[in-house]
């Protein structure tokens, strides 16, 4: 090759490493953010409603309850179970975000009621924690829509769990398929979840779907949210924006 073409090649070529070796770098700091620190979800049902809306898009905190192998992309198995490392469980009251434990590959959301040694029950509608009534206040009838548009009509209620932290649920009835539980004693090493939107929820109370959530299950904890837009406008209609973004909603805080 003469010398001035491996010259040109060699001027072309710098560049373009640079530029991969620039793409790979970004590439990693992006997984070792996701992996680590925070990960990105969207809210597609209702189960979650008034705090979470279909449509809300929100960061996940890794940290807060350290780490297992479903802190790490597709749930590779480098992280030894069961347990987490350096840090711990869920506390009660937090809008955790979790892998299903029937079906691993699907992520919820969902509010931990439950901790391991609990015995939680459903009564006409009310929470019990190890026997005692959860303090439930009427606050409002509300209406709501789903995912599919549909407007639905409920009861909102603030719900005061024994350490304090207190938040609204929604009930459309105290007599749904879910409002009278037998009792559930969570094991070691579980933890027990309900949706706040409690007539319209598939949680802990149906052990054939989610049931009891193992430790190692958590993904981590919502914190905020980052974005949000309306039940009629999709992620990629940018024109519908100015409009059908919930303005309200972004960097709003999640959890009591």
């Amino acid at each position: 090759m003469p010398v001035a073409s491996r010259y040109l090649s060699a001027q072309v070529a710098a560049p373009v490493k640079e530029t991969v070796k620039t793409i790979v770098y970004a590439g990693l700091i992006a997984l070792g953010i996701r992996s680590f620190l925070f990960e990105p979800f969207t809210i597609p049902s209702g189960s979650m409603v008034e705090t979470l809306l279909v449509g809300d898009f929100l960061f996940v905190s890794k940290y807060s309850y350290g780490y297992s192998r479903y802190s790490l992309p597709f749930g590779l198995p480098v992280i030894p179970g069961p347990g987490r490392l350096f840090g711990e469980g869920p506390e009660r009251g937090d809008v955790a975000v979790f892998k299903n434990p029937l079906a691993p590959k699907i992520d919820f959301v969902k509010r931990v009621v439950g901790l391991p040694g609990d015995t939680i029950q459903m009564r006409s509608g009310r929470l019990f924690i190890n026997g005692a009534p959860v303090e439930r206040s009427r606050v409002a009838p509300t209406e709501y829509r789903d995912k599919y548009g549909i407007v639905k009509h409920a009861t909102r209620y603030r719900e005061t769990l024994p350490n304090g932290r207190s938040y609204e649920i929604l009930e459309e009835s105290d007599s749904g398929p879910a409002d009278n539980t037998p009792v559930f004693e969570v094991p070691d090493g579980h933890y027990f979840a309900l949706g706040d939107n409690r007539d319209n929820s598939t949680d802990s109370r149906f052990a054939s779907h989610v049931g009891f959530i193992p430790a190692e299950n958590f993904v981590g904890q919502a914190e905020i949210l980052f974005f949000s837009l309306d039940h009629d406008t999709s992620f990629w209609e940018f024109w519908r924006y100015p409009s059908g973004v919930r303005w309200e909603r972004i960097f709003d805080a999640i959890g009591p």
